[in-house]
């Protein structure tokens, strides 16, 4: 970016935009700013440099005051050298003129502003704060204009390099042959790819969206790289090097899904189920395929993709973790996910073409099929938890009760209350009394070391209304 303006008379004005943009957290990450007083010393005449500068440049901010600025054989001033280089070159061009009164200008500064009113639109300014405001709304326009930030739902907007030579046409005539397969879709298998997008409203303008590159894109991550999924898989219990197993998955949306689920599958433990009528039997996996499908798909689906982060799946002795970039929506809590709830897309164009290709449901019951799946095969449900700008899924394993009691440092009597509530589902302090032959004060004394350690939970009222069940965790 250059800024242009007469160095003497607007030096504060000058260094308050260039000290603004560096400093703002979004404009910081897409603009470095040029002022000529801050290059060092060079074999080049002042002229030389600033035209080199306006041609590397992608847009010209004007400040324009009431000195024209001296000039040279030419008879133009630095100032509208600048300006008409960059108005030569096709630059994105803005113009502030600082006050209303005309007729204190130079009249070559007062030509130079008609100059700029009959190329662009100029504004105004009376105070550097209220210069800094329009600078601001300018390039915001600018970034919007041109792609770079979004109005529009992400995976409806268009990146600004990406064409319709960026979408596999091999990939859309799986989608189209899938999508007729299974929910009876309208559109041809042969159907033009460019009519396919706008049937699914994934063009914008002649550019196809973020969610065309993300579904059918030859190569989706050279526009949106933490669009990749990133799988790991460790022996233990905690996240620690060396990793045994770690891959990085590429692709469309459809491929990362099918990539990550078949890392998962081959870590996890299985069982192959006899029958009588197939020459290959059924594979029962510890956490059932429609869970680590489902659970993997959400993240995919509903994920935050301006985030930097990428969806990680990581696979422990005792669980397998799904960390998804973003948040529930507002109106949903923690909760939600395991109580009936509304469908409530983050990416509404992505779910829907996962939807047409049988991948998600539309009916906001994933994660409640999650927990009856769970609940069907007697593992532990899911486990939700916001983390952070991390929405965390968490699948439990096959595990050994026994084990994990014992190394919580609980004795052989309550180990035997906790099997017993797993069975019973809820137990008083005199069933603790019947099944380890304790007394009253005993069993209350081991049963708040139960429920301190979390193992279980006290319900009900005090008295003779309490009781005690096993917690979510150890279910």
């Amino acid at each position: 970016m250059f800024i242009s303006g007469v160095q003497k008379e607007l030096a504060e004005e000058r260094h308050a935009v260039r000290s603004f943009i560096d400093d703002d957290p979004l404009l910081g990450k897409f603009f470095s700013v040029f002022l000529f007083e801050d290059s060092p010393a060079c074999n080049s005449s002042s002229e030389e440099l600033f035209l080199e500068e306006i041609d590397s440049s992608v847009i010209y901010i004007g400040i324009f005051g009431n000195s024209y600025g001296s000039t040279d054989d030419s008879s133009y001033s630095p100032t509208e050298k600048e300006y008409r280089r960059a108005s030569e070159l096709g630059k994105y061009r803005t113009v502030f003129v600082k006050g209303d009164d005309d007729t204190t200008r130079d009249p070559r500064m007062q030509d130079l502003i008609h100059l700029s009113e009959r190329d662009l639109v100029r504004r105004r300014f009376f105070s550097i704060p209220e210069l800094i405001s329009q600078v601001y709304s300018s390039l915001i326009t600018f970034l919007t204009d041109q792609k770079y930030i979004r109005t529009k739902p992400f995976d409806a907007s268009a990146y600004p390099d990406a064409s319709l030579d960026d979408i596999s046409v091999e990939k859309i005539e799986w989608f189209l042959k899938v999508a007729r397969n299974e929910r009876g879709f309208a559109l041809p298998e042969n159907n033009p790819p460019v009519d396919t997008l706008t049937h699914l409203n994934l063009m914008d303008g002649r550019q196809p969206s973020a969610g065309a590159l993300l579904l059918f894109g030859k190569n989706p991550q050279r526009f949106i790289l933490p669009s990749e999924v990133k799988c790991l898989h460790f022996h233990g219990k905690v996240v620690e090097k060396p990793i045994p197993s770690y891959q990085i998955f590429k692709g469309t949306l459809f491929d990362l899904i099918d990539q990550a689920v078949d890392f998962v599958l081959a870590k996890v433990d299985r069982r192959v189920i006899p029958s009588e009528n197939q020459v290959a039997g059924e594979v029962e996996y510890e956490i059932p395929l429609k869970v680590i499908r489902e659970a993997i798909v959400n993240a995919v689906a509903h994920r935050n993709y301006v985030s930097n982060a990428s969806v990680q799946v990581m696979i422990f002795s005792d669980r397998v973790e799904i960390w998804n970039p973003g948040s529930l929506p507002s109106d949903m809590t923690i909760q939600n996910p395991a109580e009936p709830h509304a469908s409530i897309p983050a990416n509404p164009l992505l779910c829907e073409s996962l939807f047409l290709t049988r991948y998600i449901e539309k009916a906001g019951t994933g994660t409640l099929d999650m927990i009856r799946l769970c609940r069907e095969s007697k593992i532990p449900k899911p486990v939700f938890r916001q983390d952070g700008g991390q929405f965390v899924v968490t699948l439990i394993r096959e595990r050994n009760f026994q084990e994990e009691l014992i190394q919580l440092g609980l004795s052989k009597r309550q180990i035997q209350f906790f099997t017993y509530l797993k069975r019973e589902k809820r137990g008083t302090n005199a069933d603790y009394q019947a099944v380890t032959g304790v007394t009253k004060s005993t069993a209350s004394r081991d049963l708040n070391v139960l429920v301190k350690s979390g193992v279980i939970v006290k319900k009900g009222t005090t008295g003779k209304g309490t009781y005690y069940q096993v917690a979510d965790l150890y279910e």
